[in-house]
């Protein structure tokens, strides 16, 4: 693929907006236009262009719609809030930024007008928690009673990307799909100011009780599927819920603190999370010296967990974020992922040998072109290989 831009962080931003093409969330040639018009500008320019882009793609649609030409309308209205999306990923940070929020506002119009004209109903829904509600879609594959795939996110993703990873091969599948933004993540972390939470075995139990009302869903027959961070989130989870049938960690993750010992130097690395902050802060002012560590960690990280510092936010990632204590207690089979070139599956081994659940490990190659985080440029492996487990998991299919 060609290089789009010559910094490493505005390549991520588009080579994730590109990652959606094949299921119909981007074009290559419209990202590489609004390459054209972003150049090497700040995030305020990257924004202008991918935003201004997106409106002329949502005109397309308001065209098309008004014409009465369904089909085409909802796949710009979905391209649209591809490109919305983008606009605001380096707006990420504390406070937040009203352009961010406007445009998240606009991605999620952009979407609902989709979800009204998409060819599967997908429905917009409310998880009751704590007092307030996760914002998510009930994405329906067909009449009657089905299996659900319930979809836990990580880090900076929400519930319309999450439709092209989970969604749609699902629904061609035969599955309802649930998909929600819990706290730290989407709409629940920008319009609500929900933070991220180590304990999702509460958030996972409100979401399994939502489902479990609607008289679509099997029951007998829910699944679990973390991304990202969602491979550490989904298990917690699924330790303190023992409704789920099934479990897909991808890519599998440990306790946090193993992850960041891992780059810390000695004798730090000994001594964490039981550490000085004070001593930890300029050992994690380095990582976060580039443009793409800035934003990971201090951009992305510190607004997610509510944080004042990047120390309070590591040492409470390696004290509180623990699968060691609970991953013993998943009952049901669980699928655990790796991929090569993902630092993330780091842990992927360690949660597998703890599993005393029926299990499958399964490792993404690069000679199968599912390398790197998440398997974002192979997503038809990943999904070949984790859905044909699950309906033998789930229907004994063989």
């Amino acid at each position: 693929m060609r290089q789009l831009f010559d910094d490493p962080l505005w390549q991520m931003f588009a080579e994730r907006a590109l990652t959606t093409m094949t299921r119909g969330g981007a074009e290559y040639g419209e990202v590489a236009a609004i390459a054209e018009q972003a150049g090497a500008g700040d995030a305020g320019a990257w924004h202008e262009a991918w935003s201004g882009y997106a409106d002329r793609v949502r005109g397309w649609a308001e065209d098309s719609h008004d014409r009465g030409h369904r089909v085409s309308a909802r796949e710009a209205y979905l391209r649209a809030a591809t490109y919305l999306r983008a606009s605001y990923q380096p707006l990420f940070g504390e406070p937040t930024d009203p352009r961010l929020v406007a445009a998240f506002e606009r991605e999620s119009d952009c979407f609902g007008r989709f979800a009204e004209l998409a060819p599967h109903p997908v429905r917009p829904v409310r998880v009751p928690f704590e007092g307030t509600g996760l914002p998510g879609y009930l994405c329906l594959a067909g009449d009657g009673v089905r299996p659900l795939l319930v979809c836990v996110n990580g880090y900076d993703s929400n519930v319309h990307e999450m439709y092209f990873s989970f969604a749609v091969p699902a629904l061609r599948r035969g599955y309802h799909c649930l998909l929600v933004d819990g706290p730290g993540q989407g709409g629940a972390l920008i319009l609500r100011r929900l933070r991220m939470r180590p304990d999702w075995e509460h958030v996972l139990r409100a979401v399994v009780d939502a489902a479990l009302a609607r008289p679509e869903v099997d029951g007998d027959r829910i699944a679990v599927m973390g991304w990202s961070f969602g491979g550490y989130l989904a298990p917690r989870g699924a330790a303190g819920e023992p409704r789920i049938a099934a479990l897909v960690a991808d890519p599998g993750q440990w306790d946090q603190a193993a992850a960041i010992r891992a780059v810390l130097p000695p004798p730090v690395r000994d001594r964490f999370p039981d550490v000085d902050p004070a001593e930890l802060e300029p050992l994690l002012a380095a990582a976060a010296g580039d443009p793409v560590g800035r934003w990971k960690l201090v951009q992305r990280g510190l607004w997610v967990h509510g944080a004042a510092t990047l120390a309070d936010m590591m040492i409470d990632l390696g004290r509180r974020y623990t699968l060691s204590d609970v991953a013993g207690s998943i009952a049901c089979p669980t699928l655990v992922a790796a991929a090569d070139g993902d630092p993330a599956s780091g842990g992927a081994p360690a949660l597998y040998e703890a599993l005393s659940c029926p299990k499958r490990m399964v490792r993404f190659t690069a000679a199968e072109g599912a390398t790197g985080h998440c398997e974002s440029w192979n997503r038809s492996r990943f999904d070949q290989v984790v859905f044909d487990w699950l309906d033998e998991t789930l229907f004994g299919i063989d």
